[in-house]
């Protein structure tokens, strides 16, 4: 596939098309005074990141933001989804601000305003300031009010400009995928760590709202991730390990932010691990928010599993898979839209955070072809104006990723960008989606 098979005219007047990048991963972290975070521990210790791969170098964008900045803009978005990066704000985690990483994210939200871009913020996209995973990270409760010094940090600078701001990327990340499975940093594998993490996550991210509250900003999110629960088959077994799949993938974090209640399929494994009194937390996890962010790729097949609690199994998928592995089930997304709006968010805005594909790109004579990712998109953009004529309000989509980028404990090797980059020589080559995308934006 070579072009797409919408136009921006078969979306709403006010649909914002974006793009997404987290700073980690593109910024280079080891410019402008950014202190250590717990992702370079992790990519230090050998077994944990390909090649040993870190995020100091990354795309180099804290010195080629503006040519960055440009292509978006010239693709025709709307919005630049970024991150800010808490050690470089906070070198600590907490006292003195860095200035140079503060001036950094100045000139980054003057550079999209001069595009035409709205600076769309993530607070926290998983880089942990090391001096604060030493303290326990996010096993202690106190990171509630560190993330809250951090919040009035960076945005009592750049909050003024910012179009909209979500505290926290994908906290099924920050708290499951690093603190249980140990495939992100931290590293961990305990289930109280986990318990611990993934309510504190969210106290944290109510905390950041609040403090955005009172220093007079609107437009304020939630971004959770998505995969859906498949049983592979109707066993009574199957159904319950893909409902405790769901639940602790898909419906904690939703259930904490709207519900103020968790799920009791994650409940029987989690309850007596998680802190003291965490009850009493949902009065400020459930901090009204003024959108709700979905990321979603693809879905799991899930089948029981005799061991110890969760009692599943993720289990291989007959669909074509994406270079991560990951099944493409564009039908998830339309699914995931629907329910939400339905069971946890009504009437709130809904947006599309971060939709995409890694995919092996090959250049050849300078251009970069890639029609697996447009399909993917327009597929991924079909379920999405079905969404909308069945009346979810659905606002925008935010494709991830502008840049090809380190893609965490798998290196440099997954690329996930309309932009290809030449991670020897930085070159950014824009793919034939890119173009492809600018022309179907460009038509009204």
């Amino acid at each position: 596939m070579e072009n797409f098979t919408f136009t921006r005219g078969d979306f709403p007047s006010d649909f914002l098309f974006g793009c997404a990048t987290s700073s980690y991963q593109i910024e280079g972290h080891g410019f402008g005074g950014a202190g250590p975070t717990h992702w370079d521990s992790f990519a230090a210790t050998p077994g944990n990141v390909v090649r040993a791969e870190n995020g100091d170098l990354a795309c180099d964008h804290y010195h080629r933001y503006e040519e960055d900045l440009d292509l978006a803009a010239a693709a025709g978005f709307d919005a630049y989804r970024f991150s800010t990066s808490w050690a470089r704000v906070l070198p600590e985690g907490t006292g003195t601000p860095n200035a140079e990483g503060l001036d950094f994210y100045d000139r980054l939200s003057d550079a999209m305003l001069e595009r035409g871009l709205k600076p769309c913020a993530t607070l926290y996209h998983w880089e942990l300031p090391q001096a604060l995973a030493d303290q326990g990270g996010w096993r202690n409760r106190e990171i509630g009010n560190w993330f809250a010094e951090f919040t009035e940090v960076i945005m009592g600078r750049i909050g003024d400009r910012m179009y909209s701001v979500a505290p926290i990327n994908e906290p099924w990340c920050v708290g499951w995928l690093s603190h249980f499975l140990g495939h992100h940093a931290p590293g961990l594998r305990d289930i109280r760590a986990t318990a611990r993490a993934m309510h504190h996550v969210l106290l944290a991210h109510g905390r950041a709202i609040e403090v955005m509250r009172g220093l007079g900003m609107s437009n304020l999110g939630a971004v959770f991730n998505f995969e859906w629960a498949q049983p592979v088959d109707d066993s009574a077994q199957s159904l319950v390990a893909a409902e405790t799949y769901d639940a602790i993938y898909n419906r904690f974090f939703l259930g904490g932010v709207f519900k103020g209640a968790y799920p009791e399929p994650v409940l029987k494994g989690l309850e007596p691990h998680l802190p003291k009194g965490w009850q009493d937390d949902f009065k400020t996890i459930t901090q009204p928010v003024d959108w709700c962010g979905l990321n979603y790729y693809t879905r799991k097949v899930i089948g029981a599993d005799a061991g110890p609690w969760p009692h599943y199994a993720e289990l291989d998928g007959p669909l074509p898979k994406t270079q991560m592995g990951w099944e493409i089930y564009p039908e998830g997304l339309y699914q995931f839209l629907t329910r939400t709006q339905a069971e946890y968010t009504g009437d709130l805005p809904l947006i599309v955070t971060e939709n995409g594909m890694a995919n092996p790109d090959v250049i050849r004579d300078g251009t970069v072809s890639d029609p697996a990712r447009i399909a993917y998109v327009d597929a991924h953009l079909a379920q999405a104006r079905k969404a909308i004529a069945e009346g979810v309000p659905l606002k925008g989509y935010f494709l991830w990723s502008l840049l090809d980028n380190y893609e965490w404990a798998l290196g440099y090797e997954k690329r996930f960008g309309l932009i290809h980059v030449d991670f020897d020589t930085l070159a950014r080559t824009p793919k034939a989606s890119y173009h492809a995308l600018k022309t179907a934006l460009s038509h009204s």
